[in-house]
């Protein structure tokens, strides 16, 4: 089982390395409530200290689905495909995603996904709760004149 790296961190921020997409399936975890073994997915909310999303990176292999479909009670996903070909369904309507397709789940959408490509899937899911951003990134801070270290350190 593959361990997340952690790259740096202050109280401002905290860095990891995922690695390269076909690292993810390296990864697994023992699922909360089922007890049973996840291969090929990783959560990054723990190790990032985050506080407002939990990110999470999941493989499917090739010619298979997810598994199961779900809901949520608070919180909201954005599915990201970074890798494979498939489709994904929402309540009744089922439609072809592929690398690049971005879905945002409603928290009681029914929901779930397959991979028909050849290749893993590799996708990216955020969650966040529903409604809980207040501003846009370009209204919700202002620019700072600083000198990047990159610049200097040539």
């Amino acid at each position: 089982m593959k361990k997340l790296e952690l790259i740096s961190e202050n109280k401002n921020y905290s860095a990891v390395n995922v690695g390269n997409l076909e690292d993810v399936e390296k990864y697994s975890l023992i699922h909360p409530k089922l007890k049973t073994e996840i291969k090929g997915k990783v959560f990054l909310k723990e190790l990032t200290k985050s506080t407002g999303t939990e990110i999470s990176f999941t493989t499917i292999p090739p010619k298979s689905e997810l598994g199961y479909f779900h809901i949520h009670y608070k919180d909201e996903e954005t599915y990201i495909i970074l890798k494979g070909s498939g489709y994904y369904q929402v309540d009744e309507d089922c439609f072809p995603v592929q690398e690049g397709s971005v879905i945002r789940v409603a928290p009681d959408g029914v929901r779930s996904l397959c991979n028909t490509s050849d290749e893993n899937m590799v996708y990216m899911c955020i969650q966040s709760k529903e409604n809980s951003l207040e501003e846009y990134t370009t209204d919700d801070g202002k620019r700072i004149a600083v000198t990047p270290k990159w610049e200097i350190e040539k």
